[in-house]
Parts: structure tokens; C-alpha cells; sequence
């Protein structure tokens, strides 16, 4: 491979993106920006996340797992709570990306690249644990895992918002912005997009920082509820959906076959879900379910579109040659019923009920908050078992995309990679492809952890037949929900009362969809599995329900 200079790096991530959403992997909704990076690219069929956003990110940022990097559990479970949660206070625990990791940015910084961001954070809500503290030379960011996506907040007689828990917040570098100083166009996706292009163009306009390789991170924060979306964008889809979720998951499978990314005796997971099939619904209650799903395909095509004016920048600059792009989802598709989430879910529903106009004719809209539910949810996830928050392959397992010219062509049979990866391995795969080695143990005057994840490059240029080795080791663990892997085997535990409490055990290789638990009949090789979650626990300083004091109530989890 020969590069003239160091390469530039664009990182896209979407939000709660389900596996199939992208016509590249399988779905209708149109999709071209993303699809021709796959078409020129190599599409990962076998990436995994966390099962949750903020954890996932704070892997991607650091290289190493969740419980190490300050994401052990979500900022918001537990939060108030009095006494506190018995794992508050645990490393790896806090919330919000920790300094015993050197961040991605931070090193490429440090290494002489002009780093910026636009989009979601979700590591930290306060200035010192923001984009700007760690290593962004420009970023404008939501803090919080979400809000409305065009910064609508009904507010109480005294001026505060009636919607506290999802209220904005953005910082542009170390410096809040209001809100209601955006311009009446704002809709997420645009201004992020926008603002990401602001930034590359300063660069541009500096003698000095045009010198320097550019490292860009777009998260978006589509197609994370609240499913809001331009009018435009949603009446595409008009009666789409009016089928129902089934229906959707077949024609997706159907897809996913003839593309190459599942065999075609794949066997899926059945359908977990509380809500109403599709043929016991009445005519009101398909009306309403159909048009959630036409306004999350808007979204998902509306942030396409804006992918594509950020490729069409890096193109006009002359830069396209020389950039790695990696377009990911952070974690399985969001099939929460929101009324139903631990902690928050009455207060959201209070508030929408109150506050927002969610008449069917109205859905998408600004003063409109809904979402769509396990069942849509699914029908992106198939064959995979359940949605995000499980670590089941539902919830871990999602599409990545990566487009680089100079080493990409070695490697492209079908464009796509069957290797086991995961969100760990971004950070090596950059560092290594900058040329610039990790830290090691200390930076920037603190002590920090290596990395966990290992480099692509070698795979991704034709010279390894996988990433990780055969019987490499990973775990997964958050709000108790449990899974351990060792090459094609996998043991999941999921409490109560959405799973059955106990280890399950299933081949990955035979059995993609966890359908066939082996427990009973690989006793053996479940007792090993389980020994190795011990190793991960230990490792990673996991907090285990087993440690709670006797009386003690938890939180509700998903």
C-alpha cells in the first residue's frame, strides 16, 4: 500500500440504525449515499456493539470495553437515587467517558491532525467532559443522548421546559448555545451535517490547518427517537409500510439473500414482543403504526442526504482519495415501547400527552413525539434475536461499512467481510493506519489503559484471512443482561421477565438467529464459556447483581 501522506479519517455513526435499514443491507428505504460507499467499499456483516449507545461510544472513542472506559452503566440508571447505586463509585462506572483512557481525538491531536466533530456526544454532560475537552479542535454537540429533533421544547408558565429529562443541550467548542438562537430551519441531521462542513471549510481556509490530515465524527442522533422527519422525506414512503412489520421482515430477509449477506437456510428468531400483532390491530391502530414507520424512513433518508453533501464536500476539496470513511450504528434498532422505559418512561409520557400533537395526520412533525416499537424494530433486526438493550445479536450485531481506495480493491470479494469484528477495533484500525502508535500507559500526564480492539487493515488489504483469531474472547454486559463469546460460541444470560434467567448457549456460525439453545446438550463447553465470563468480569472490574446487598431494590431495567 502507498499513501503520499497520511490518510483523513470521516466516522459516521447513526443512531439506533437497525441492520437491514440501508438498501446495502437489505432495505427499501432509499439509501444512495450510503449504498456507494459500500458499492466502492466493503460491507461488515459480522460488527458488533454494545447494546446501548453512550457504552458503545465510549469503546469506539477509547478502543477498550465499556466497564473500563466509564460506561459500565448508563448515565441515567439510578441517577437521584437515595442511597446511590451500589456501583456509582466504581471505576468505570461514572457516567461519562473517563480520563483513565486516551481518546481517540486526543491522540490524533496530539499527532498533528485537525480533529473535529458534529452531532451527538453522550459522554459527558458538563464542559469539562465535553467534545472540546477531549481533543476536538471544533465541535458543535448534544450532550445528552437525545432531544427533539428540531429543538422544539414546550415550556411551563415560568419559562422552564415541560420536558426536562430530554431538554437540549448544546455546546459549540467550550461555550453552551441556546436553543432558541438556532435558525428556523434547524432539524438535526441538517445542522449537523452543515456545521461538520463549516468546519472542514475553515480548514480549507487555513494556510496551516490545510496542511494538516482531518479527522471528522458525525453522529447523528436520527433515527433515534422522538421519529421526527421533513415532510418531504416522509411522503416517499407513503404506504410503504401499510403491510405491517412482518411482512417488512420477510421482504428484508428476502433481500439480505440475494445480496450475500445471510445464507438462504438462515433460520430467525420469532417475533419477542407485547404489543399487538399486526391482524389483531384495528384499522386506526395499522394507520398509526404504518406512518411511525414512514417517518423513521424519512429520517433514515433524510440523514442520507446529508451524508452525501458531506462526501460531496470532501470530493470538491480534492480529498476523496486520500480518506477513510466508516459509516456504523451504534447499537441494534430501538424497539422500547417509551412509556415503558425504567426510570423515565411515565415522566416522557406525561409529558408527551400534555404537550404534543400526536394525531396520525400530525406524526413526524415538529410538535410531534412517538415511536415505533418492538416489532418494527425487529423486522430490521432479523434474523437476529430481539433489539437494542439485549446482547443478544439484536442488539449487538450491526451494519458497518468501510470505504478507503488505496487498500480496499485487495479484498473485495462481494464487498463484503464475514470476520468477527467490533467497536473496539476502530481506534487500532486508525491509529494504524495514521501511522501513529497508542500512547501506552501514560498521556498527557494521567495513566491510561491499552487498547483492547485490534487494527482491520491488515484483514481489510488482503492479508489475513480474519481480524481476530478463531477462538478470540469478548464480553458484553449492561443493566445485567449478560453474554460471553469464544470464537463461534456463545452463552447469553437475560433476566427476567424478558428472558428466562438462567445461561443460554448457542453456535454463532450454525445458528446466527439464537434460536436452538444448546445448554443442555454442550454442558461442557457452557461451563467453559462460563469461566471465561468470570476471566471478563475480572478483567474489566464488571459489577454483578450477585454483589447487591440482600433487600436491596434495583432500578428496572429493559
Amino acid at each position: 500500500m502507498v499513501v503520499s501522506k497520511r490518510p483523513n479519517f470521516l466516522l459516521i455513526v447513526a443512531d439506533d440504525l437497525g441492520f437491514s435499514d440501508v438498501g446495502a443491507f437489505g432495505g427499501e428505504i432509499q439509501t444512495p449515499n450510503i449504498d456507494s460507499l459500500a458499492d466502492s467499499g466493503v460491507r461488515m456483516t459480522d460488527f458488533h456493539t454494545a447494546s446501548m449507545c453512550s457504552p458503545t461510544r465510549s469503546m469506539l472513542l477509547s478502543g477498550t470495553d465499556n466497564h473500563i472506559a466509564g460506561l459500565g452503566q448508563m448515565e441515567f440508571w439510578g441517577r437521584g437515587r437515595d442511597p446511590p447505586v451500589p456501583w456509582s463509585k466504581l471505576p468505570g462506572y461514572e457516567g461519562y467517558l473517563n480520563f483513565r483512557v486516551a481518546a481517540l481525538p486526543e491522540i490524533l491531536q496530539d499527532a498533528g491532525y485537525y480533529t473535529t466533530m458534529a452531532g451527538k456526544w453522550h459522554l459527558g454532560l458538563t464542559p469539562e467532559r465535553s467534545p472540546h475537552a477531549r481533543g476536538f479542535d471544533r465541535s458543535f454537540a448534544l450532550l445528552p443522548g437525545g432531544s427533539s429533533h428540531y429543538a422544539y421544547e414546550p415550556k411551563k408558565p415560568d419559562g422552564t421546559p415541560v420536558f426536562a429529562h430530554w431538554a437540549s443541550l448544546y455546546y459549540e467548542d467550550d461555550k453552551k448555545v441556546e436553543a432558541k438562537d438556532f435558525p428556523d430551519s434547524f432539524y438535526s441531521s441538517d445542522h449537523f451535517s452543515t456545521r461538520l462542513i463549516d468546519f472542514l471549510e475553515e480548514r480549507e481556509a487555513s494556510k496551516e490547518l490545510k496542511e494538516k490530515p482531518f479527522f471528522a465524527f458525525l453522529p447523528f442522533t436520527a433515527p433515534h427517537w422522538p421519529l421526527q422527519a421533513p415532510e418531504a422525506n416522509v411522503k416517499k414512503y407513503k404506504g410503504v409500510y401499510d403491510e405491517g412489520p412482518d411482512v417488512l421482515r420477510q421482504s428484508r430477509l428476502r433481500r439480505q439473500v440475494e445480496l450475500g449477506i445471510l445464507s438462504e437456510n438462515v433460520e430467525s428468531h420469532p417475533v419477542e414482543a407485547e404489543t399487538k400483532e399486526w391482524d389483531d390491530m384495528s384499522a386506526e391502530e395499522k394507520e398509526y403504526s404504518a406512518k411511525t414507520m414512514e417517518v423513521f424512513a424519512g429520517m433514515v433518508d433524510r440523514m442520507d442526504e446529508n451524508i452525501g453533501r458531506v462526501l460531496d464536500k470532501i470530493k470538491a476539496a480534492g480529498e476523496w482519495d486520500n480518506t477513510f470513511v466508516l459509516f456504523m450504528s451504534d447499537n441494534g434498532a430501538e424497539g422500547a415501547i417509551v412509556e415503558a422505559i425504567p426510570m423515565t418512561g411515565d415522566i416522557i409520557k406525561k409529558s408527551i400527552d400534555k404537550s404534543y400533537n400526536n394525531d396520525v395526520q400530525n406524526l413526524g412533525n415538529y410538535d410531534s413525539f412517538c415511536w415505533y416499537g418492538p416489532r418494527w424494530a425487529q423486522a430490521a433486526t432479523a434474523p437476529s434475536r430481539m433489539h437494542k438493550g439485549f446482547v443478544t445479536e439484536g442488539g449487538i450485531r450491526c451494519p458497518a461499512i468501510v470505504q478507503y481506495p488505496p487498500f480496499l480493491q485487495a479484498s473485495k470479494a462481494k464487498g463484503i467481510t464475514e470476520s468477527f469484528t467490533t467497536v473496539m477495533d476502530i481506534l487500532p484500525t486508525i491509529l494504524d493506519l495514521a501511522g501513529i502508535s497508542h500512547p501506552g500507559a501514560t498521556f498527557r500526564g494521567r495513566e491510561v489503559v491499552p487498547v483492547k480492539g485490534r487494527s482491520w487493515i491488515s484483514h481489510l488489504s488482503g492479508h489475513s484471512p480474519r481480524v481476530h483469531d478463531q477462538d478470540y474472547i469478548t464480553g458484553w454486559e449492561l443493566f445485567f443482561h449478560q453474554a460471553i463469546r469464544r470464537g463461534d460460541w456463545k452463552a447469553v444470560f437475560i433476566p427476567k421477565p424478558k428472558g428466562p434467567e438462567k445461561w443460554q448457549l448457542y453456535n454463532m456460525e450454525k445458528d446466527p438467529g439464537e434460536v436452538h439453545d444448546l445448554a443442555d446438550q454442550e454442558p461442557e463447553m457452557l461451563n467453559e464459556l462460563i469461566k471465561y465470563w468470570m476471566a471478563y468480569v475480572a478483567e474489566f472490574g464488571v459489577f454483578l447483581r450477585e454483589e447487591l446487598e440482600e433487600g436491596y431494590v434495583l432500578p428496572k431495567g429493559p
